[in-house]
């Protein structure tokens, strides 16, 4: 039996090599961080300074309405934030929030060369819809400068 080689077996490893999902997630890392200042949405309004505080929205998410220098009204509802609405419809959207989420806060975002019984109409659609909880967006003072 000096010719028989004997083999002895060896033990198995139970290590998970975890090299490749690091290098996943850091690739992830890079996308997500390079793609996220373009999430963001909404309409370019040029708001007016003021020197008010902050309102807290921590509880829930404010539905925004915008009103563009050229008078046209858009609410952040929906797929299509782009399309401009005329008030009646936006009044609809809001009546239809309202109903379902009596808490929420609606804000105002006019822009500071919009006409402004352009944005007291907004307001006066608001209130007969029922909308208790309303604030107007403005930037801080001396930011637009």
């Amino acid at each position: 039996m000096s010719g028989v080689k004997v083999r002895v077996p060896r033990k198995l490893v139970a290590e998970m090599n975890v090299v490749p999902y690091i290098d996943v997630m850091l690739v992830l890392l890079v996308i997500f961080m390079a793609t996220a200042p373009m999430m963001t949405q909404g309409i370019n309004v040029d708001l007016p300074d003021s020197n008010s505080a902050p309102i807290d929205t921590t509880k829930n998410e404010p539905v925004i309405v915008s009103v563009t220098a050229d008078g046209s009204y858009f609410i952040n509802v929906g797929g299509d934030a782009k399309k401009s609405a005329n008030l009646e419809t936006v009044k609809g959207h809001v009546l239809r929030i309202h109903k379902h989420k009596p808490e929420t806060l609606f804000l105002v975002e006019g822009d500071s060369k919009v006409a402004y019984s352009s944005v007291i109409s907004l307001m006066a659609a608001l209130q007969e819809a029922g909308i208790t909880q309303l604030g107007l967006v403005t930037e801080p003072a001396g930011s637009n400068e």
